[in-house]
Formats: structure tokens, sequence, C-alpha cells
């Protein structure tokens, strides 16, 4: 029988702040788009606590007390589901753009999500079990490491197809973090990382408005009204804050001037109000969650388990960091959205379905 402790109370503060100043400030980011778009100021936000906080809550409640060990009976179902999800995008009359360039979402009469959000925490769910499962036959190319990228090629290519790089690269850092906990060797690691490079700049070179996204990237000067306009505002935004911000509540770039100022544009809005020590503490507690949830890991009563939290915290992590870093100018942009603060509310009920399975584990670490 598993022995149950304590929940890990540190790591649920944590969240809890995150997700409290992530409402807080999708209020302010999405006030005057609201107020354009809709004739409400709260628009975003009601639909944020109604189809994200309040169906996540219960996720959260339901997973944080389901023994995580019982995921390995439902992996198969979990993983057809999500391969049949990522397929439906392209179906016709079901699958929608959004008026963007990538066929992710599923627009339904009643409400519309994104399957790619249910692929992250599928995709960790399934290659934990799997390579528990072969874990005996990980040293062997053939037998070992060969079938499980095979299995994780499913997810990857359907969301290549879409085409969504930005979640991609999300998958990929997710599948290669999880072979890296399972201490998997390091030439294939290694192998794998060499073909993946080659593989995202032959996809960049393919899409002339991928070449537009680098170029934008490399030279932000160029074209500042053209294709280096949502990086260019946002370093308006993000240097205007000052150290200490002008006030919540207080951007003027979330004035019809930041593009997707509710969804990934939402830090600059973050820096702009709050300043930049304000920033500094958004960071640090990333790196707190980030501590908190590796320590869950590497404490784990089994290897499902290790590979489970360390999975969750390694998309938690870099999902924000690649959205601050899009924002600031350190990688090209990509239209990931920052975990629990940006407007969604697919990915939140994901997020936080991911939370609880992360706090069950807390609670059978090894104490």
């Amino acid at each position: 029988m598993i022995k149950q402790n304590r929940i890990d109370y540190l790591l649920l503060t944590y969240f809890g702040i995150l997700i409290v100043f992530g409402l807080v400030m999708l209020t302010s980011a999405s006030s005057a788009v609201g107020q354009q778009r809709f004739g409400d100021a709260y628009y975003f936000i009601k639909s944020q606590l109604i189809k994200g906080v309040l169906p996540g809550i219960v996720l959260f409640i339901f997973f944080s007390k389901f023994d995580y060990h019982k995921l390995k009976n439902w992996v198969w179902p979990i993983f057809i589901g999500m391969i049949f999800l990522l397929i439906l995008v392209f179906v016709p009359n079901i699958g929608s753009t959004f008026d963007t360039k990538a066929h992710s979402w599923i627009a339904l009469p009643w409400f519309s999500f994104q399957p790619s959000e249910f692929a992250k925490l599928g995709l960790i769910i399934f290659m934990s079990y799997f390579l528990v499962e072969k874990k005996e036959k990980l040293e062997s190319f053939q037998e070992g490491f060969l079938p499980v990228l095979i299995w994780a090629a499913f997810p990857l290519l359907l969301v290549l197809l879409q085409p969504d790089l930005g979640t991609l690269s999300i998958l990929f850092v997710i599948f290669f973090g999880i072979l890296y906990v399972a201490d998997i060797k390091w030439q294939y690691l290694l192998s794998l990382i060499l073909f993946s490079i080659a593989g995202f700049v032959v996809m960049i070179l393919l899409a002339p408005y991928r070449v537009n996204r680098l170029m934008s990237f490399l030279y932000p000067e160029h074209d500042p009204q053209g294709v280096s306009y949502h990086i260019n505002q946002a370093f308006l935004a993000i240097g205007s804050g000052g150290l200490f911000g002008r006030g919540i509540g207080k951007s003027l770039r979330k004035f019809q001037y930041l593009p997707e100022v509710a969804a990934d544009s939402i830090f600059p809005v973050i820096a702009e109000e709050l300043g930049f020590f304000f920033v500094i503490g958004f960071i640090i507690l990333l790196f707190l969650i980030a501590s908190r949830g590796l320590m869950i890991s590497k404490k784990a009563p089994d290897q499902f388990g290790r590979l489970l939290s360390a999975g969750i915290i390694i998309w938690f992590v870099f999902q924000s960091f690649l959205n601050i870093g899009a924002m600031v100018g350190l990688v090209p942009l990509t239209g990931i959205p920052l975990p629990f603060v940006s407007y969604g509310g697919t990915s939140l009920v994901v997020a936080m379905t991911a939370l609880g399975i992360l706090i069950n584990i807390s609670k059978q670490v090894k104490r």
C-alpha cells in the first residue's frame, strides 16, 4: 500500500501565487481589447474564470486525490484520444485556424479548444509509462530507443502538419527532457538534438512567414511597421516600464498597439505596469517552482512518478521562459502563451490537471 504524506504546500503556494497573479494581470491587460471587441472590459477575465479556472479547480482537486499510479491503466486510451483529437483539427467544418496559419483548433457550436494543449500532458503520461516498460531495453537502439522514437513521432508529426512550430518545440523539449531523466545514452540524445536542429532549419526555410519571423528576431529594427511590428511594440512596453512600472492598469501599449495582448504578449504588459524589479521577482518565482518540482521528481517513489513529475515541470518552466524569451528578443516569436497567466481556457484546464497530478506525486515522495 502506498504511504500517503502531506501534500507539498510550498509548491502549492507558489502555484497559487502564480494563478492569482495571472488573473489580476489578465484583467488589466485584456480590458482595452475586451471593451473594443465585445463592449465589455471584463470579457476575457470572465471567460477565463468560467472556461478555465472553474473546470480547472475541479480537475485539480480530482487528480490531486487520484493515485497517479492508476494513470498506467489509462495510458493507451489517453494516447489514442490524443492522436484522434490531433487528427480532428484537419477535418473540414470541425478543425479551424481562427485566422492563424495553423490548423490547431477544434471549433464546435458550443465551445472551441486546442488539442495540442492536451497533447503536452498526454505525451508526458505516455512517455513516462513507455520508458518504464522499456527500461530493460533502453540500452539497445533497435529494441528500446527506436520504438520510443516511433511512438513519440505520431503527436509530433501531427503538430508539425498543423503547422505549429511553437507547440512542436515544447513537445520536443518535453520528450527530450523525459529521455534525459530516464538516463538514455548520451549518444542517442546527441543524435536526436542534431537531427532536430536540421529539421527545424528546414521547416523555417520552407515557410516564408517563418523566415520573416527569424529576420525580425535578428534585425528587430527592420520594417518596424511590418514584420517587426510585434517585437518592437513588446520592446517599447517593456522599456517604458522602467524599474518600478507605470502602475497596475496603466499600460499604454495594451490600447490597440500590442498584438495578442491577452495571450502570448501579456508579459510586456506585466513589465510595463509593474517594472523591472517585479519582473525579476516573477522570474524568481518560476525558478522556485522549477526547483521544488524537480525535488519532487528526485524523491518520487518510483520511476513512473519521477518521469511524470519531471515532464510536467519541464513543460511549465520551458514554456514560460520560451514566452518570456520571445518577448525580450532572446528567441524568435512563437505565439506561445505564458502558462497560468495568458488567456486560454484549454491551456489553463490542462495545466491545472497536470498540477493536480504533480501534487498527488508530492504526497507519495520519500521523506
